[in-house]
């Protein structure tokens, strides 16, 4: 059975539907790949995010039996973000109206675990062994054969280079 371990933030002060755009860059992706991917996306959902999964990677450390994984070896099993409670706020409006301002909140589970979820473990890129043609060499000729070449051959003097007049 694969081991796992997860964290839950409760109350985060965003939208569930803000939240789950940046879950759904991390879904079934490596640990340290996924933290790269938070630390450098330049919105607070990641933030809480990144702190989140570090969670649950310590939690997953936390187990005698896992203390052999290393954390490179381990994946983002499931993250998903719940509607919490909404704040109801009224903001004025014309002809003595008020329209209502719900500010919504979310719930945040991720789970890691040492395989990820549907079972196949992604290669990691490698460099390309993929063969590449390069240009035939010019045939190998004998030393003896080139050297009687350019003795036979007329040598280039300075008269054709001189301008006579």
């Amino acid at each position: 059975m694969a081991k796992q371990a997860h964290a839950i933030k409760r109350g985060i002060q965003s939208s569930p539907v803000k939240m789950r755009i940046v879950l759904n860059m991390i879904r079934g992706k490596r640990v340290p790949e996924a933290l790269s991917i938070l630390h450098f996306t330049p919105n607070h959902a990641s933030i809480v995010a990144e702190k989140t999964l570090r969670s649950a990677v310590a939690n997953f450390q936390m187990d005698p039996e896992n203390a052999r994984f290393d954390v490179d070896d381990l994946f983002v099993r499931e993250c998903q973000a719940d509607g919490g409670a909404m704040l109801k706020r009224i903001s004025a409006a014309p002809m003595g109206r008020a329209f209502r301002i719900r500010k919504r909140s979310n719930h945040l589970t991720i789970v890691v675990g040492d395989t990820p979820m549907n079972g196949v473990i992604p290669k990691t890129r490698k460099k390309s062994t993929k063969f590449i043609p390069r240009m035939k060499p010019a045939p190998k000729t004998p030393v003896a054969a080139t050297s009687e070449a350019i003795s036979m051959e007329e040598k280039p003097t300075n008269e054709a280079l001189t301008v006579s007049e």
